[in-house]
């Protein structure tokens, strides 16, 4: 298959084989309800907000609920959300527990959703 102007495959194959091999490629159900799962967690505006206030440092609940102006019971509500979806951590520094974002995958999927709301 060659790629056409605009980046996608052109198909060049006869239909039959060009149809088995993207069957092929795709993930098995599972997988797919799983990334389906991952972004109904980025369909809430509080969560992606508590996600893109985590891009900056970590922070205690206190701390995220007095940015954006929310209860600390509505903020801990959503972190164990996000918690549970692996895209926050949490340490504990004494009795203060504080939280982060799970890795830099997280950060790039915000990045990559502010870039292509913004082009």
């Amino acid at each position: 298959m060659k790629k056409s102007e605009s980046g996608f495959l052109k198909n060049t194959e006869p239909e039959k084989s060009y149809i088995e091999k993207i069957s092929r490629t795709l993930p098995h159900d599972e997988f797919l309800y799983d990334l389906g799962d991952l972004f109904k967690i980025f369909g809430d505006s509080t969560r992606i907000k508590i996600l893109m206030v985590l891009r900056e440092t970590e922070l205690k609940v206190q701390d995220i609920a007095e940015i954006l102006k929310m209860t600390q019971s509505a903020i801990s509500h959503q972190l164990k959300v996000l918690k549970q979806s692996k895209l926050v951590k949490f340490r504990k520094d004494g009795k203060t527990v504080l939280y982060s974002l799970a890795d830099s995958h997280v950060l790039t999927i915000i990045s990559q959703g502010i870039e292509h709301l913004s082009e």
